[in-house]
């Protein structure tokens, strides 16, 4: 999972991946700064309690702290292509957005609505050459699946020309498997985190609901102090907990920004166990058991026979897989079976 975290200049977005990371990121113009971060899971702890493997592989988000993003970067071109490949490849991205003061007016939907729209102007500009370049072909080479193409980038520039991003066209929900190449910025997943003083918290409901009216519906949004919760990532565990408690903060934006990703991507996790590893692997919500054999190895995926099954929960209860036969709750499950969150799995292939 690639999780890109954006802003404009000032934004605290440094400070944010800070605070997932606990890395101090350097920012410098057009560098991007990456660290791959941990998914805490109670289950792989519990499961490594049990085995006593000789590694614990927990879910992985790779988070990268992108350059600041201001009007008129894209159209021109001051950030680099290397940039934008980077945030093209990216799962979905975490937007970061000022509500605290630094000396400057705070402009909470000014600052959403610029990078909003430097990325439908990407995702035009992408269309446009596109098409282009497909007229000049059209009388050298005619297919079915060019003019299918052609018409389904039609109708998302007509889309995005009614300044509407394509996270919200539906006919590319049916048939985005067409253009997924194009990995365009306005498609992807996108989080945003409404950064405000410290003295702000306590009427953070308040302000959440007053930006809800300015951000479009499917963006989820939260709130943090990020400068605070920065200095929460790199301090001991007692210290950071006894200072969360007195800041009335229940849980880390780490915590919160991570089950936050995973609800966003539509993720779940299914665990491996063993000797050698115990391990959780991240998949789409929906994936079959062929499918989750291929997330370990494709050698699994293609030669599979079967995933022997039992959920975490009832190999807890029942204190084990030999708990689990004797209940009738572990079994043989076929390629066709849809993985649940917490599945334990051990995939049965052929030589």
């Amino acid at each position: 999972m690639n999780i890109s975290v954006i802003g404009s200049t000032g934004c605290g977005k440094t400070a944010l991946f800070q605070a997932l990371s606990g890395i101090a990121s350097e920012s410098k113009p057009n560098t991007d700064a990456v660290a791959v971060i941990d998914v805490p899971d109670e289950r792989v702890d519990k499961l490594t309690e049990i085995f006593k493997p000789k590694k614990t592989i927990y879910a992985r988000i790779a988070l990268s702290d992108t350059v600041a993003i201001e009007e008129g970067n894209i159209r021109s071109e001051t950030i680099s292509a290397k940039t934008l490949r980077e945030m093209r490849n990216s799962d979905a991205f975490l937007l970061v957005l000022r509500n605290f003061d630094n000396g400057n007016p705070i402009g909470i939907k000014d600052e959403f609505f610029t990078i909003f729209n430097e990325f439908i102007f990407s995702d035009i500009l992408q269309i446009e050459n596109r098409l282009e370049r497909m007229r000049k072909q059209q009388n050298k080479k005619e297919s079915n699946a060019l003019a299918q193409e052609e018409a389904l980038l039609v109708e998302c520039l007509d889309h995005l020309n009614s300044d509407k991003p394509l996270a919200t066209l539906a006919s590319l929900k049916q048939h985005g498997k067409e253009l997924r190449g194009f990995q365009f910025l306005s498609q992807k997943p996108m989080m945003a985190v409404l950064n405000c003083d410290e003295d702000k918290l306590i009427s953070a409901e308040s302000i959440m609901n007053d930006i809800r009216k300015t951000i479009p519906s499917h963006i989820p949004i939260i709130t943090a102090c990020v400068k605070l919760e920065a200095e929460f990532a790199i301090m001991a565990s007692e210290e950071k907990y006894a200072f969360m408690e007195e800041y009335g903060i229940k849980e880390s934006v780490a915590g919160r920004i991570i089950r936050l990703a995973f609800e966003t991507l539509g993720l779940i996790s299914f665990l491996t166990v063993g000797d050698d590893e115990c391990r959780a692997w991240p998949i789409k919500n929906g994936t079959n058991a062929q499918e989750a054999a291929g997330v370990i190895h494709t050698d699994l995926a293609q030669k599979f026979i079967r995933a022997e099954t039992v959920s975490y929960n009832d190999f807890i209860h029942y204190s084990g897989f030999a708990g689990c036969k004797k209940a009738g709750v572990w079994r043989l499950e076929g390629k066709t079976y849809i993985v649940q969150d917490g599945d334990i799995l051990n995939i049965r292939a052929g030589n």
